[in-house]
């Protein structure tokens, strides 16, 4: 490991999954995945689960285990651990895998799932399991598939995150606009001066109860075909009324840690660095708050998911792999 130092703080479908095989000996080793990472989450044990191109990681505090090491070729993106324990594995071309301790079971569009290209993968308090994906939001509960798209109201059928706020309302990030779903329809986001939100990664509630979301302005579409846009980057704060312009700058994940900081990455300009930034709950809510730049990849290094462990360490992807921030030194796996 590398060690850096910084000086900064409907439809309905019930066909039965494919089942693959039973759990064989997995991979282990002593560095983390190389590659892009695209998203962490913690296991109850304290575990910490990497989706990476290359294979979904554990990560015990000593070895990385590749679980999906006998699963050919699929690019995963998301992984999630359910109420019961039982993992899930999104992938960008090949749908999503669940293992258990019998082994894999695989759902894809023949089995009733909305598209193949899973990115984000997500579980309601009801225990619905909730998938992003290319073709509209599906919802599992446990026996069939339901899928949500436009001729439902979602804003656009490419989803990319998912998220239930205090009042059970279901919040959607897309390609396009973000918008929320109560249980009977969905609301889409009002345009800002005109200008439809275009492509919002991550949504998420705090503590207070605002939603915020990472997201661009299409500001205007240049060239012949109209392929060229003209995108105003920015960090958003929705109170419930009104939208607050937190930051310029890029983003693509947020979380916001038990200390109440925001914690965010993304990209600053088109083709421009890719920073890991902290927002400081002391000023999270003046005209202009206080953050703090803790890393930079230059260039098209994108950086992705986010994680607060338990121990209050920040995890983070990026295009090389997976990094730790415990507040001083930045690991580099």
């Amino acid at each position: 490991m590398f060690i850096f130092f910084t000086s900064c703080k409907d439809s309905n479908h019930t066909n039965n999954p494919i089942q693959i095989s039973k759990a064989e000996k997995d991979t282990v080793s002593l560095y983390g995945p190389t590659g892009m990472v695209r998203n962490i989450r913690q296991d109850k044990k304290g575990n910490i689960l990497i989706a990476a191109f290359k294979g979904v990681f554990r990560y015990d505090g000593k070895t990385f285990t590749n679980l999906t090491s006998k699963i050919k070729s699929p690019t995963f993106w998301d992984v999630l651990e359910d109420r019961k324990g039982n993992l899930w594995f999104a992938s960008k071309d090949s749908g999503v895998y669940y293992y258990n301790k019998k082994g894999f079971q695989h759902f894809t569009i023949r089995n009733g799932l909305a598209s193949n290209f899973v990115g984000s993968i997500y579980e309601d308090r009801a225990g619905n399991i909730w998938f992003a994906t290319g073709g509209g939001a599906s919802r599992y509960d446990g026996k069939s598939f339901r899928n949500f798209t436009t001729k439902d109201g979602l804003s656009s059928n490419a989803v990319t995150s998912i998220m239930e706020d205090k009042t059970g309302k279901l919040w959607f990030g897309t390609r396009e606009e973000p918008c929320y779903y109560d249980g009977k329809k969905f609301t889409v986001f009002k345009k800002i001066n005109g200008k439809p939100f275009y492509n919002v990664w991550s949504i998420i509630e705090d503590k207070k109860g605002n939603i915020w979301f990472g997201g661009s302005i299409l500001k205007d579409r240049k060239g012949e075909r109209g392929d060229t846009l003209v995108l105003e980057f920015g960090l958003w704060r929705y109170d419930g009324i009104d939208y607050t312009k937190v930051s310029n700058k890029g983003t693509s994940m947020i979380l916001q840690d038990k200390n109440g900081d925001i914690w965010t990455t993304g990209a600053l300009k088109v083709n421009g660095n890719w920073v890991f930034s902290r927002y400081d709950e002391e000023s999270l809510y003046d005209k202009n708050p206080n953050v703090t730049e803790i890393f930079a990849q230059k260039g098209l290094g994108m950086l992705c998911g986010i994680l607060e462990a338990k121990d209050g360490s920040i995890w983070f992807g990026s295009m090389n792999g997976v990094y730790r921030y415990n507040g001083k030194t930045l690991t580099d796996f």
